[in-house]
């Protein structure tokens, strides 16, 4: 197999005694890592290339839904997000000065599904990763590439799981559906101690979350319409309930993260191109993080598309790649106006009208 840049990338896959595929997978975040192993557990020789230098081991906390523990299951690494995730459970909504509004349906998810909702640091889960697709041997990722015509790489599939600023996307479907800004800006951060209360804080125009992350620790996200700086974010929630003004002021900033918050819109037609083209996770369907699914969906994504693929072989992949669509297009697309339509929510200007709405949901 080729890659784009005309090198040649050595290695061979089989599968049962079948001749399997070769695949080039753009993007080692977690859908694309995750779908290179499901690749790569079914017989295909796969390639990963990375447009950054390293591996990306920044960020905070990542939220696995029970359907997503299930899809990890699938592709072999449930033990290892065990290992390292922790359960969350016992998380209210509450207003600025401590009042709770609401529970978060955690409980109610653990009771349907069996299992909690777990948390796991992101550098845990790429590392997890990282270590499977190390384990099941074959090309090594090839850091440092960019990936700047889809169309030349000379493999049966091409995976796009290059992020919400997809060159395989804008490649194939062109720049209809691209990122849009929602206005409003998001800081992450892990402090160095367990917080408690946990769960979302809602004022106007601004929220305040904290979760479990492992012993010790405490994950936060705060958001709000616009801060340059981590003394006017410190600011915005001085007057907020405990401990949220002490989780801002032992946080150190340099290891806070800024980013602003986008989403893809309008939604894509599908999600396969060509017959052997697929996009997954931020690619296909990036989204608000306010349901906290964007890692659950990519997986969900990852699973789904390497189980098709293996039942079809290369010779199938046209209709594998069809089955993929119809299983994870609508599904993805609709978790994705759910988050939207939450931020709206959360950020409504009349905060008293939602916080009543907030009140008559079951605890």
């Amino acid at each position: 197999m080729r890659s784009d840049s005309g090198e040649t990338v050595d290695g061979t896959g089989t599968s049962g005694g079948r001749e399997a595929g070769t695949a080039v997978v753009a993007g080692a975040g977690v859908g694309g890592l995750a779908t290179a192993i499901g690749l790569r557990r079914a017989g295909w020789t796969v390639t990963v290339l990375e447009r950054r230098a390293a591996p990306e081991r920044y960020g905070t906390a990542f939220g696995i839904h029970p359907t997503a523990q299930t899809a990890l299951d699938r592709l072999g690494l449930g033990d290892a997000l065990r290992a390292h995730a922790v359960p969350y459970r016992d998380a209210r909504i509450r207003r600025p000065d401590g009042t709770v509004l609401a529970a978060l349906p955690l409980e109610r998810i653990e009771r349907r599904a069996g299992r909690p909702e777990l948390l796991i640091s992101r550098p845990h889960l790429i590392d997890a990763l990282l270590a499977e697709f190390d384990r099941l041997g074959g090309p090594r990722i090839a850091y440092g590439r960019p990936l700047s015509d889809p169309g030349a790489l000379d493999a049966d599939l091409v995976v796009g799981a290059d992020g919400i600023n997809s060159t395989v996307r804008t490649t194939y479907f062109g720049g209809r559906s691209g990122p849009r800004p929602i206005g409003t800006v998001a800081w992450i951060g892990i402090a160095g101690f367990e917080s408690g209360p946990y769960g979302e804080t809602w004022g106007e125009g601004r929220s305040f979350g904290m979760t479990p992350v492992e012993p010790g620790r405490t994950n936060w996200y705060a958001t709000l319409p616009a801060a340059a700086t981590a003394r006017e974010v410190r600011d915005a929630f001085a007057d907020w309930h405990d401990p949220i003004p002490r989780v801002l002021a032992e946080t150190d900033p340099a290891t806070w993260i800024r980013y602003e918050m986008r989403h893809l819109h309008p939604a894509l037609p599908r999600f396969v191109a060509d017959g052997r083209v697929a996009l997954v996770g931020d690619a296909a369907h990036a989204m608000t993080p306010n349901l906290g699914q964007g890692a659950c969906t990519a997986l969900l994504d990852a699973e789904a598309l390497t189980r098709a693929v293996a039942a079809g072989g290369p010779q199938g992949l046209p209709g594998a790649l069809r089955t993929y669509d119809a299983e994870r297009r609508r599904s993805a697309q609709r978790v994705a106006f759910g988050s939207r339509s939450l931020h709206r929510f959360m950020t409504a200007r009349r905060p008293a009208l939602r916080d009543a709405l907030l009140r008559m949901l079951p605890g």
